[in-house]
């Protein structure tokens, strides 16, 4: 087959190639995408396509699912479909909240030199989990009292890499103060900020899936957790899943951080509400205690 046929073959994914991919990158990921979606959908369809050498959707798909090498075919393709837009300190009042007042309620319930477990998920290319590890050093006055230990995950292990490697552009660290850049970054030759080693060593980074219950029951006993963003790509039934994995996770008392235009309330009645002076925030009750 010709190349200009070929890419014509690839270019044509019907309506119903469409429904069919979607349905099955759902029941993958519980990521869904909407009909507005369809033309970045298609997009990087046909750059995997093209990548793999596959003549028409039909063989792609057919490769994707059953072939025995799929799975690192469907990494490439998750990677490749989902949005990893973020920057340091974003919806920084959250993190305001976490040393005023949530971490300050985790402390009541244990004693100097516990643990305390943060988890942010997605990752994305590591500015939230790096952004709550340069707030806890700077601005949480128990700091020092505790074993703070900072997971954060994501589904997409290209992300995951970037975040390892630490290296920002300066649009991502525009709002950081002068003094933080000079505390734990330095720039490199293409002017990009690197971060402290230090700071990457500090945050374990791994690869979940939230719609995988393989995944996230390794996940247990977790005081705040961080999940901004997310959950406006999930349906109903797919948030669900996500908010009842995140609550078996969390130890009882234990808090989670939505974005700005996300609610938890709508999702699952499993939380309490928590009003702050600087943002509202879901917590799981403490034994004993209803929603």
């Amino acid at each position: 087959m010709n190349t200009e046929l070929k890419a014509r073959n690839r270019a044509q994914i019907s309506e119903a190639d469409f429904l069919k991919f979607r349905e099955f990158f759902y029941r993958k990921t519980g990521i869904h995408f909407e009909e507005s979606k369809r033309y970045f959908v298609d997009k990087r369809l046909i750059e995997r396509m093209e990548a793999t050498g596959a003549d028409d959707f039909r063989a792609y798909f057919l490769a994707l699912r059953f072939e025995r090498n799929c799975q690192e075919e469907l990494q490439h393709l998750v990677n490749s479909m989902t949005v990893n837009e973020t920057y340091f300190f974003r919806e920084a009042y959250q993190f305001d909240c976490m040393v005023k007042d949530m971490l300050n309620e985790v402390i009541k319930r244990k004693s100097p030199g516990d643990r305390i477990r943060i988890w942010s998920v997605p990752s994305s290319t590591g500015e939230e989990p790096y952004s709550i590890a340069i707030y806890l050093l700077e601005r949480w006055a128990h700091i020092n009292d505790y074993e703070v230990e900072i997971l954060s995950s994501d589904i997409d292990t290209k992300v995951l890499s970037a975040a390892q490697r630490g290296v920002y552009s300066a649009r991502s660290i525009a709002n950081l103060p002068r003094d933080y850049l000079d505390r734990y970054f330095t720039q490199n030759r293409e002017q990009e900020w690197v971060i402290s080693r230090d700071l990457v060593a500090a945050v374990d980074f791994s690869q979940v899936n939230l719609s995988d219950p393989a995944d996230t029951r390794r996940f247990r006993n977790i005081d705040l957790i961080f999940c901004r963003n997310l959950l406006i790509y999930f349906d109903d039934l797919s948030r669900k899943v996500a908010a009842e994995a995140m609550f078996d996770a969390l130890s009882p008392g234990g808090f989670i951080c939505l974005g700005h235009s996300e609610s938890m309330s709508r999702i699952t009645s499993l939380y309490r509400v928590r009003r702050f002076a600087d943002a509202m925030v879901y917590q799981k009750p403490l034994q004993g205690e209803s929603a």
